[in-house]
């Protein structure tokens, strides 16, 4: 029963962060922001689901800022900038399509399995210790970074 949980949270992690490289490529700045906020606090929700813990949606959004916001910084702000770059004409539209597709890409990943590892040790959203989390999510975001770079590339290949 435990592995079931863990490979229907992997799926869910999986589509999720399909979604949101999907988000990060609408051109309009802030608006990629707001729907990839949007697909993570659905992402946690599904993984709430899966192992039966209510969600909370305020709890969840604190979490999520203090995590992306917190723990890493210089990547937060590649995200936030890759939005705004969206404003230059062009080049900086695909530009910031192509970093916000990344940045979502690897943030999702890394919160879906941050919240998996603590679920997983019976955690809740109650007693969700950032700072006990901060140099898992840093790992999992830099693998998500891989994973989400596989995922554009298995997805722009010719069949």
């Amino acid at each position: 029963m435990e592995n079931d949980k863990l490979i229907s949270s992997n799926e869910t992690i999986k589509k999720y962060m399909i979604m949101s490289m999907g988000a990060g490529l609408i051109p309009i700045p802030a608006i990629d922001m707001v729907a990839l906020t949007g697909i993570q606090l659905k992402m946690l929700s599904s993984l709430t689901e899966i192992y039966q813990i209510p969600f909370s949606k305020n709890d969840s959004k604190s979490i999520i800022g203090s995590l992306i916001g917190g723990v890493l910084p210089t990547y937060a702000a590649a995200g936030v900038t890759g939005s705004l770059v969206k404003m230059i004409p062009i080049g900086g539209t695909i530009t910031g399509m192509m970093t916000m597709s990344s940045f979502g890409g690897a943030s999702t990943y890394a919160l879906g399995q941050v919240f998996v590892k603590h679920f997983e040790s019976g955690g809740t959203l109650l007693d969700f210790d950032i700072d006990k989390m901060q140099e898992y999510f840093t790992t999992a975001f830099k693998y998500g970074k891989e994973q989400a770079q596989k995922t554009d590339e298995k997805d722009t290949q010719p069949a």
